[in-house]
């Protein structure tokens, strides 16, 4: 899943080879719309596709997608070639902006459903919430227990403390890639067991 999304772009039939998207930032950096619109058409389904596998909502997922490319757009002259290729760049983005997404929406969610039950006051409505809240809880747990030890760190790591796939790297000390094997791994195995479809 993960891996495939964040394959390197020469490896893929038909992908502009990285130094040509790293060409087209430096040139998006210095205000080139046309490299932008090369840069978006090269790029967009890759980014687009991460969004996804994150949020599951096709609506969310465009409109974040947008924004990635909006900030990428806006921090084009940050970006570094010595600190990792282009679509790695990119890519970091776009799971940065997903994550916000879903912290954002929790904790709307959160905020509503205080509110909701301070305004209703009925004490069962409160019970029965924590009880369903405390039930998924539960069948989540049991699901990582079935995954292998280090797809559970990965995953922990990446889905519940909002670490990028570098930092869970330097974390448990393994190489980047194995870390989006472990996550694309786990989470296929997650969602086989809590019955999620995408």
């Amino acid at each position: 899943m993960l891996v495939a999304m964040t394959a390197r772009s020469e490896d893929r039939p038909g992908a502009p080879a990285t130094g040509h998207l790293e060409e087209l930032l430096g040139r998006v950096a210095q205000g080139d719309q046309a490299a932008f619109a090369s840069l978006y058409d090269a790029t967009a389904p890759r980014v687009f596709g991460l969004v996804k596998r994150l949020l599951l909502d096709h609506a969310q997922s465009e409109e974040v997608t947008q924004e990635v490319f909006l900030e990428i757009w806006q921090s084009a002259p940050r970006y570094s070639p010595e600190r990792g290729g282009a679509v790695s760049w990119m890519l970091t983005l776009a799971h940065r902006r997903a994550v916000d997404r879903i912290r954002s929406s929790q904790a709307a969610r959160d905020r509503d459903l205080r509110i909701g039950v301070r305004d209703q006051g009925v004490d069962y409505d409160v019970v029965s919430e924590n009880v369903e809240i405390t039930l998924e809880s539960e069948r989540v747990a049991r699901a990582l227990e079935r995954l292998t030890e280090l797809q559970r760190q990965a995953v922990t790591l990446a889905y519940f403390r909002g670490l990028s796939h570098r930092e869970v790297s330097e974390l448990l000390r393994v190489p980047i890639g194995t870390v989006k094997t472990r996550l694309r791994d786990g989470m296929i195995r997650l969602r086989d067991e809590l019955g999620v479809t995408s």
